[in-house]
């Protein structure tokens, strides 16, 4: 990660799938300051921008030298080049194939901004652009945990059990679709019962039931999923 604020990620680093993945060896993340690349004595990483307009820029030069500096600690340790992501509002939305593309990268340089966004010119060094959404936050951190936090989960031996990423919602499993619905114990609950079939023991009924479920659920709440053939 490429941030201004890698204090941010302290916890998030250590805690659940994310810290399993780098105790158990699945997972490296390391933070580069930003600010480590910026120029003069205030070590300056923005500036306003052209033209006038509210804000501050980030500028083009200490993030090409962070990426620069990234590449140049892989080839001292062996590593393969890092892909650079730019992450920012005005990219193709993170969704679950990207994901599982990501997860079989090597390496990944994610670049968090800040203030009013970066120089246009960054984009001429980054391999792709990644945004959680059609909506703006004030830094890139929370897209890059997110992105993180999706992909670690499928790398080997970071789930209790790696069969838990199989039949999940957008997996090919349930072709694309949202995951069913899960009961567990008390078998009813202020009127609410578990649907008697799951607790039938008759697993082709209980498998039958999870797709029909899977199905309606994702008619009702993402239609535009088999609209798209994912879960024809």
């Amino acid at each position: 990660m490429i941030t201004l604020f890698p204090e941010l990620f302290a916890t998030f680093a250590e805690t659940s799938m994310v810290g399993r993945g780098r105790e158990n060896g699945a997972l490296e993340l390391v933070c580069h300051q930003l600010r480590e690349h910026g120029l003069g004595k205030h070590r300056n990483v923005d500036d306003t921008p052209y033209g006038g307009g509210s804000g501050m820029v980030l500028r083009v030069e200490p993030i090409v030298a962070a990426l620069e500096a990234v590449d140049a600690s892989a080839l001292e340790t062996g590593k393969p080049k890092a892909r650079r992501i730019l992450l920012t509002p005005q990219a193709p939305r993170l969704d679950q194939a990207c994901v599982r593309r990501l997860a079989g990268e090597a390496h990944l340089a994610l670049i968090c901004g800040r203030y009013e966004g970066f120089d246009e010119r960054v984009r001429s060094f980054v391999d792709e652009e990644i945004s959680l959404g059609d909506f703006v936050m004030t830094g890139g951190e929370v897209a890059a945990m997110a992105l993180i936090e999706a992909t670690v989960r499928l790398l080997p031996n970071v789930l209790g059990n790696d069969g838990s990423a199989a039949s999940e919602s957008f997996s090919d499993d349930l072709e694309g679709g949202l995951e069913y619905p899960h009961y567990t114990r008390p078998a009813e609950f202020r009127g609410l019962a578990v649907p008697a079939v799951l607790a039938s023991g008759d697993h082709s009924k209980i498998a039958a039931w999870r797709r029909e479920q899977s199905r309606t659920r994702t008619e009702g709440g993402r239609p535009d999923l088999l609209r798209s053939g994912k879960n024809q």
